[in-house]
Parts: C-alpha cells; structure tokens; sequence
C-alpha cells in the first residue's frame, strides 16, 4: 500500500483518488471549495459517473480515502501527488497553468523527501519542467501519467486501462508510479515526459478525427442513397479500423476532444508546423452542428422561427451529466438564434440545475420527455440516452404538432416510427 495525495477534486481528480483507494492505496484528496469537501466527506458525490459514488463510499467506510482543504493539507508525508487541477484552454488554444503553477508553489517545501509529483491533467507538452521548476526541490521527482477516461465509463477505464503511460527521465521514479497499478496487469508504457503528454494530445485527436469522419461519410451517404450503419459496419470489421468512435451524430463535443484538438493545434504551430489535418477536423466538425440545423429547419417546414422545437438531450453524451461543450447545446443555441422556442429534456439535467446553469438559457427544460413534445412541430434528439428507445411513441405522436422527429444519433427505429405515421430523419440514413 502506498500514500497518495490527490490534488483537485473534479472529474479526473475524484476518479482518480475512488480508483486508487479501490486498489488499496491510502488517499487523501484535496481540493479549495469547502463545500465540496464537505459534500465528499459525507459521501455525497456531485457529479454523474457510473460506480464512482460506490467507490467513494468504500473508500471513506474503509478508511482508505479522505478529503482535505487544500494542498497543503493533503501531501504531509505522502509518497506520491497526482495534480488533477483544471487547465483551462485560452481563445488561442493555449492553455492555463496557473491552477498547476499555484498547488506546485504552495506543496513544495511540504512534500517529503523522494516524494514523486504526479502530472494527471491534460496539460501541454513540456509541463513537467514547469512544474519541477515552481516546486524548486532537488530530492522531488516530477512524472507525467496522463489519464485516458471517457466520461460515463471513467471507473471502468481506470481500473480496466488499454495502457498506462508514464513519462520520466527518472528510470526509478517510472518504476515506482508503474507499481501503483499493478493489481491492474496492464501494458505499460514508459517514455520520456514530453512523449507522454503528447500520446495524450495524439489520442484524443485521432479519436475525435475518427467521428468526424463518420459524419463525413454519413454526408456522403445521404447523397448516394447509402445506409452509414452498413458503411460503417462493413468498415468496422476491419481491425485496422474498428468500430470504437465510428459512430454518426451531431458533432464531437465534451470537456477533452475540443479542447485537446486546439491544444494540438497550438502545440504544433509553436513548434513550426501547420497541422492543417486537424484544422479539417475542428471545420468539419462545426459544419456538422449547422448540418443538423438544417435538418430540423427542413423538417420544420423550411423555417424554424416562431416554432416550437422539442430536443431530447441535453448533456454532451449519455450517461453523464456534463454540459461542457454538449454538441446538443451548440445545436440547440442556434436554432433560438434562428427564432426558435427550445423545449428540452434530459434524464440528468432538472429544472433546478437549468435554472442556474447559464449554458441552458433560453432553452425550457421540462420534466419528462412528453411534456416538452406538446404542441412542437419537431422533435431532435441529441443525446443517445437508452430510455429514449423504450418510450411510448404513440404518446410522442400524439403530443407533437406534427410527428416529424430529427435523430441525430440514429438512436430509434426509423420503420417502426414510419409505421406510426412519422416522418423520420436520420444521420446518413
């Protein structure tokens, strides 16, 4: 059992603490808002993530994880320090390492010797020497191990990694940050830090590139008059390909894949290249939100201005209560720019939380899928929630002005809402 402190109680930090006390380690976890200290010591987890909250409950009735005030209050005597602080990206793609350059200064001289500071955020390539150079300490090794999580499945994915990737030039320090994943048997990747940051960037580029891609060729179906669930199953099989990420839908969004591909941008613009491939990406990707547009406002009857919309989904995918960036939001923004009245629901989004969310301003947010169907002359559907199969579509059918409905997921049946009279649009489809 090692002592881990983590710093930074968000998405990546709070997964990251639950997973390691699972594994047996001795966590305490820090983070500046004493609220959610106190929610956390209590149990109570603010975010959506399937088993987290089991997790934390384990961990806290064990005695193998607590939270703290602060850093300084979390790295007395700990082995190891994972900063999972935020690295919030500025309009040029660059980002702020002002969170990671303020916990560095304030744990430094507390850190115990040969302790080894752990870089978990996504940050940009040659962050380990800033951080080395704000903590001032000889006798501390500072490590790159990026995390590779997606929202919704981030328990899984920790404790059931495709690979760990740690960056040092301490062949020691790798060693000893590998050793705290070993219960897991995973491939281990030991390189330099600069290599490892940039395996995290190059990751979640080439993913977000691989559903843009899909969107493409869905386009390109819908023009040929071929099913993109066929085209990309038949692309599927193939192992070079694969099927993970080759999906149609609204558009990528999320806290990482927007983010990261700007960073990469930035990053290689710095460093003298044009990366104009991703350049591609980050277009064909906004012209996919204009696309689905142009799908409700044709279904709508050509114009959307003084209509109602229902939207189901809200969130940037399903089972996850995340807003940020939500391909859903940018779909729905545009159509009230375009005169529209947004009626939405989503299974993890409650009126409470739109009220004082400003993300969801303009858009109603109703209580049930039903409700906000009445009386609109369309419904989209934005995010790939299970429950939304399962509903009684005769009562949608019933509700809405018209049944016409916009399936920017290709979650539904198309024949069997054809057969109850509606007119269906897909993504390539």
């Amino acid at each position: 059992m090692s002592t881990i402190a983590v710093i930074g109680a968000g998405y990546v930090g709070l997964t990251t603490a639950a997973c390691f006390g699972h594994l047996g380690h001795k966590v305490t976890c820090a983070d500046v808002v004493p609220e959610k200290i106190e929610r956390l010591s209590r149990g109570d987890i603010p975010i959506l993530e399937a088993g987290l909250s089991e997790l934390v409950r384990e961990g806290l009735d064990g005695g193998r994880l607590s939270f703290v005030l602060g850093a300084g209050a979390a790295v007395e005597g700990a082995e190891f320090v994972y900063l999972c602080v935020p690295t919030p990206q500025g309009d040029d793609g660059s980002a702020d390492l002002s969170y990671i350059r303020a916990a560095a200064t304030e744990m430094g001289p507390l850190l115990a010797p040969e302790c080894i500071v752990v870089n978990k955020s996504t940050v940009p390539v040659g962050s380990t020497r800033v951080v080395e150079e704000v903590l001032g300490r000889d006798d501390v090794s500072v490590v790159s191990n990026p995390e590779f999580m997606r929202e919704g499945s981030a328990v899984h994915d920790f404790l059931n990694p495709d690979r760990i990737v740690i960056g040092s030039h301490d062949q020691v320090a790798a060693a000893r940050v590998a050793s705290l994943f070993s219960a897991l048997r995973a491939p281990v990747i030991v390189t330099d830090p600069a290599s490892a940051e940039t395996i995290k960037y190059a990751s979640n580029a080439f993913l977000a590139a691989k559903v843009t891609f899909a969107n493409a060729v869905a386009n390109v179906c819908e023009g040929v008059g071929a099913d993109v669930r066929d085209v990309l199953l038949g692309m599927g099989y193939d192992k070079r390909i694969g099927f993970e990420f080759l999906k149609p839908g609204p558009g990528y969004g999320g806290s990482c894949f927007p983010k990261d591909i700007r960073a990469l941008i930035r990053i290689a613009e710095d460093a003298g290249y044009d990366f104009d491939l991703l350049r591609g990406v980050d277009a064909v990707n906004d012209e996919q939100f204009a696309r689905v547009v142009a799908k409700v406002e044709r279904m709508a009857g050509g114009s959307v201005d003084g209509q109602v919309v229902a939207a189901w989904g809200l969130t940037f995918k399903a089972r996850t209560d995340d807003l940020r960036q939500s391909p859903a939001l940018e779909v729905l923004h545009r159509l009230r720019e375009m005169g529209a009245e947004v009626r939405a629901y989503d299974p993890a989004v409650t009126r409470a939380v739109a009220e004082n969310d400003g993300r969801l301003e303009g858009i109603s947010v109703g209580g049930d899928p039903y409700g906000v169907c009445d009386g609109a002359s369309v419904l989209v559907v934005l995010t790939e929630w299970e429950e939304f199969r399962r509903l009684d579509f005769a009562k949608v059918a019933a509700a809405l002005d018209e049944p016409r409905v916009v399936d920017a997921r290709n979650l539904l049946d198309p024949a069997a809402l054809r057969r109850r009279g509606f007119t269906y649009e897909g993504i390539g489809r």
